[in-house]
């Protein structure tokens, strides 16, 4: 018969082994039993006369070899049953009752199906079972079976999500085909003034005097939103565009004030759900330690969650020549909410142009979340009257001719000086031409040849001479 290789190790049956060992036992004990009658023949017939104390010794000699051997016998019983057992229990054949029955001992590696052993020690005073041999098998098999079912659950969702959005879509365009090209929408003024928006833009100028640019783009994103609100009426897929933005310019030309307008804009046509504005600055965004950056940039988008975030001199929150400015983190928390909640938070960086075009060279990331880019020019010294005037008017004042002259003329050197800056400079004016006439009209009536009285064209009226003199300004501007 010829001969077949196995491949894998060579596994040693127990039962088999044991077997083996019990006959040669046997055959050894059967030799030594007839040794020991020749022996016992040989004494007898040489010494008959031998006394009857050392046949007794003899006696006991040949039961002393007996009952060894009758132990023997017994262990090797013993040791063959158990293995038979274990061979049983690995390989499953035995009941709960039988395998309660099976000894145990610590550190005996266990034989499985299979051949091979699985070297784990076991507590003495466990019993084995079978469990216990299967059992990261059975957990394996159990976690594949729930894999298998969760990935084949998320592959169901995906094709009737497909589904649904193709059937969806279909049925727009059914819809769609199914409307008039005559059919009438709405008026536009209808839901310019429905919303309020119309208010917000008249108000827009009532309030800021020039920048006509800036005006224009606002009234551009506005139409842009009523359009949309128009299309979703009847159902056109439309989707809400990016509105996080960019002010650029100098300071004092209104990009706060435009800021306000367009959180109250945005919060009346429904694309942010209450329109607040929240300023900050880099002291407000960026700790001075590690792990400081993180609470205080969540903290503040926390606030400005529903309308918008404004972040004011936007360059200072990171320094690109610094590798350990803590500026970076804040940015990268910035850019993940501005696409993640671009529905629920707007964010506008201002500040001057060239810092803000280096800041977007540093982070290129954040300047492609930025769809909209509002320049603000200067003002010239006719619209900073008009600013002045305008001061004045919400606070009951007017300007007298001679008064609106002096004002043009301040304001001209006052642009030749540093820290110049638009309308804030223009209200500090006007302040300082307030104090200069109630100083005035205080001295007049405090005179001991007036009687006192004050009329109300004093109380209203800014004269020339209540006008600051630039020649009277510190050269470096700092008391303008």
């Amino acid at each position: 018969m010829p001969s077949r290789t196995v491949s894998g190790p060579v596994v040693v049956n127990p039962v088999m082994d044991a077997d083996l060992k019990l006959a040669q036992l046997k055959e050894q004990n059967h030799e030594m039993q007839v040794e020991l009658d020749q022996f016992r023949s040989q004494i007898e017939a040489r010494a008959p006369q031998a006394s009857d104390t050392t046949s007794l010794k003899f006696g006991f000699g040949i039961l002393g070899v007996g009952v060894a051997g009758v132990f023997l016998y017994s262990m090797i019983n013993k040791l063959v049953s158990e293995r038979r057992s274990r061979h049983a229990m690995n390989a499953g054949l035995l009941n709960d009752a039988e395998l309660a029955r099976v000894p145990t001992r610590a550190g005996e590696p266990v034989m499985i199906k299979g051949g091979g052993t699985y070297g784990v020690k076991f507590d003495p005073n466990k019993v084995l079972n079978k469990y216990e041999t299967y059992g990261r098998t059975t957990e394996k098999l159990q976690a594949g079976e729930e894999e298998r079912k969760k990935i084949a659950a998320e592959e169901e969702a995906k094709r009737n999500a497909a589904k649904y959005k193709k059937e969806e879509l279909k049925r727009k365009m059914e819809r769609m085909s199914s409307i008039p090209d005559e059919k009438p929408v709405g008026r536009v003024k209808d839901f310019m003034y429905k919303q309020g928006v119309q208010d917000i833009l008249d108000k827009l100028d009532y309030d800021l005097i020039g920048l006509q640019v800036v005006k224009q783009r606002i009234r551009d994103m506005a139409s842009l939103l009523i359009i949309d609100k128009m299309r979703l009426k009847l159902g056109f897929e439309t989707a809400v565009p990016s509105l996080h933005m960019t002010f650029t310019g100098n300071p004092g030309t209104g990009k706060t004030t435009v800021a306000l307008r367009m959180g109250q804009i945005l919060q009346r046509m429904g694309y942010c759900r209450s329109g607040h504005v929240v300023l900050a600055t880099r002291d407000d965004l960026v700790g001075q330690y590690v792990g400081h950056t993180g609470p205080k940039t969540k903290e503040m988008i926390k606030k400005a969650m529903g309308g918008i975030l404004f972040i004011d001199e936007a360059y200072y929150l990171y320094n690109a020549a610094n590798p350990k400015d803590y500026g970076v983190e804040s940015v990268e928390i910035l850019l993940t909410v501005m696409e993640k909640n671009r529905d629920d938070l707007i964010v506008v960086f201002a500040g001057y142009k060239d810092k803000m075009d280096a800041f977007y060279s540093y982070t290129p990331g954040l300047q492609s979340r930025v769809g909209n880019d509002i320049d603000f020019p200067d003002y010239d010294e006719a619209e900073m009257l008009e600013i002045a005037k305008v001061m004045c008017r919400d606070t009951g004042y007017t300007m007298e001719a001679g008064a609106e002259e002096a004002f043009k003329y301040y304001i001209s050197k006052r642009k030749l000086m540093p820290f110049f800056s638009n309308a804030r400079t223009v209200r500090n004016a006007v302040d300082l031409s307030k104090m200069k006439s109630a100083n005035r009209i205080y001295t007049k009536h405090m005179r001991a040849e007036d009687d006192g009285m004050v009329d109300v064209n004093e109380l209203t009226i800014l004269k020339a001479e209540d006008i600051p003199d630039p020649d009277e300004l510190d050269p470096n501007g700092i008391n303008a």
